[in-house]
């Protein structure tokens, strides 16, 4: 049932006429826009500064709420639509927030790295900061998988998807002015800024397409 679900958000999420490259955007709910209404969320925001910025790519939303990285490995097959051409993977959160072993997520994301690798995909790969509250260890271990993947993969490492709201010198003022209340996820404010600083990186993931990968 919730594959039949996600296939459905999938095909209302991508215009009906889809020009240039599909990008797949793999996610949990910061990816899915959690919390917004249908324009405000990441991934229609992103498509909104592409075509503004003259690129001709279609961003398909694959993101699920609440989805680990084990979840998205589990339907990476079938989110990997037959027309996509890059990837945007925006992982790691929701295993964070469960405090979930820091060598489970670099398994799942090897693998899915592994998968758009055996597909011909370029791939942006989006991190997410640990916090400090799990110790230094975890934060040291869960912090490298995605340098050490990056790398491995030959994929792009963009900044962290918060950087831009988190690094605001008013740090509380941003919180309240650019997160929704559950502190956790971006209004439609911080997500403008979210994409502000992801959208180049997104157009040089377009461009290594048009470059073979």
């Amino acid at each position: 049932m919730r594959n039949l679900a996600l296939m459905i958000l999938l095909a209302l999420s991508s215009p009906a006429l889809a020009e240039g490259p599909e990008v797949v955007a793999l996610g949990d709910s910061l990816t899915a826009g959690y919390g917004l209404s249908p324009d405000e969320g990441f991934v229609p925001q992103l498509q909104r500064w592409l075509d503004g910025h003259g690129a001709k790519a279609t961003v398909v939303n694959a993101g699920v709420s609440g989805d680990t990285t084990a979840g998205a490995l589990a339907r990476i097959d079938w989110a990997l639509t037959p027309g996509a051409k890059a990837m945007i993977v925006t992982l790691g959160g929701n295993d964070l927030l469960r405090g979930l072993p820091p060598e489970e997520a670099r398994a799942n994301l090897d693998a899915i790295l592994t998968k758009a690798d055996a597909a011909g995909l370029p791939v942006l790969l989006v991190p997410m900061a640990a916090p400090g509250n799990y110790g230094p260890d975890y934060k040291e271990a869960f912090d490298a998988i995605y340098p050490d993947l990056a790398k491995a993969h030959g994929a792009t490492l963009a900044p962290p998807f918060l950087a831009p709201i988190l690094s605001q010198s008013d740090r509380q003022a941003a919180m309240n002015t650019l997160m929704q209340a559950d502190g956790i996820h971006p209004n439609a404010k911080g997500v403008a800024l979210v994409v502000e600083a992801l959208g180049p990186e997104v157009l040089a993931l377009i461009n290594r397409v048009g470059d073979g990968g």
